[in-house]
């Protein structure tokens, strides 16, 4: 089953965090660090796996960009929960990196966690210098002013405009918050073997899509206890979501044919990417 093998990829960034931090100075900051980087379905760090399966390319260099961008996600949850952005106090049903320490701490862990998600796609034993730059030039584009944060801005800015996203606004924005790291993920294979990307990049954007319409959908209909943090934000701050926009029903229809877009894309490596097929067909379906 898909599930099985998302845990058994989520179990191996974490043998590899404990081997990447358990070497680091006894500090509250990478106390933090191990802290943030626990738990999750870490989807990102999977897909780097899978498409890295897909060409071809040994696990044993997949694993560092995997844990990578897991690295960059979790720098990015950590900074967004802080009381100066999303002040959230609950994250995967514990308390926050600045509850559970102090916002000094947690702007650090983040800080540590970035440049730590560099570090690792830069190690030799990822592969040639010139994957490993491509991996390292590709990051800091989807995690930058180009990508994730753009979105985080926009999302900012949102809150005070007169009127709320139109529905093309509210793509632009969660391509870039949540979209981009999913893209940067799905093409590390392809990259890592010299492969062209361009097929898991409309897979990935299509899949990046669903995964946010589903988020805002979960944020209605999900369950706080199940999905270990506060829902309907968005709801109570008045923000537009593709559920506002669209209506439940129809948001719900639109993420289904964005999995089967993005399946479709797929069709050029045949029955190899099922795993991959799968993995989006749960982003809708899945319930945290």
């Amino acid at each position: 089953m898909f599930q099985d093998i998302l845990a058994r990829d989520a179990a191996r960034i974490q043998k590899q965090f404990d081997l990447v931090l358990g070497g680091l100075d006894d500090l509250d900051v990478t106390h933090a660090m191990a802290y943030a980087t626990e738990g999750g379905k870490r989807l990102r760090g999977f897909l780097v796996l899978e498409s890295a399966r897909l060409h071809g390319v040994d696990p044993a260099q997949a694993i560092w960009p995997a844990t990578g961008i897991e690295a960059l996600h979790a720098y990015s949850l950590v900074h967004d929960d802080l009381p100066c952005m999303d002040d959230d106090d609950l994250r995967r049903g514990r308390p926050t990196v600045h509850v559970k320490w102090d916002e000094g701490t947690a702007v650090l862990a983040g800080d540590a966690l970035q440049t730590l998600a560099f570090e690792l796609c830069a190690r030799p034993e990822v592969g040639s210098a010139e994957a490993r730059a491509e991996l390292v030039l590709t990051l800091a584009k989807a995690s930058g002013v180009q990508g994730m944060v753009l979105g985080q801005a926009l999302d900012i800015a949102a809150e005070t405009a007169k009127s709320p996203l139109s529905l093309d606004q509210i793509t632009r924005l969660q391509a870039g918050k949540t979209g981009a790291l999913i893209e940067w993920s799905a093409c590390a294979g392809a990259r890592l073997a010299g492969a062209d990307p361009e097929p898991l990049r409309r897979y990935a954007r299509d899949l990046g899509l669903a995964f946010q319409i589903a988020d805002d959908i979960l944020d209605i209909e999900g369950d706080a206890a199940i999905a270990g943090k506060r829902l309907q934000k968005d709801t109570e701050a008045g923000k537009a979501t593709f559920v506002s926009l669209l209506g439940l029903d129809t948001a719900k229809s639109r993420a289904a044919e964005l999995v089967d877009r993005a399946c479709d894309a797929l069709e050029g490596y045949g029955s190899t990417a099922e795993t991959l097929k799968d993995a989006a067909r749960f982003v809708i379906a899945r319930d945290s």
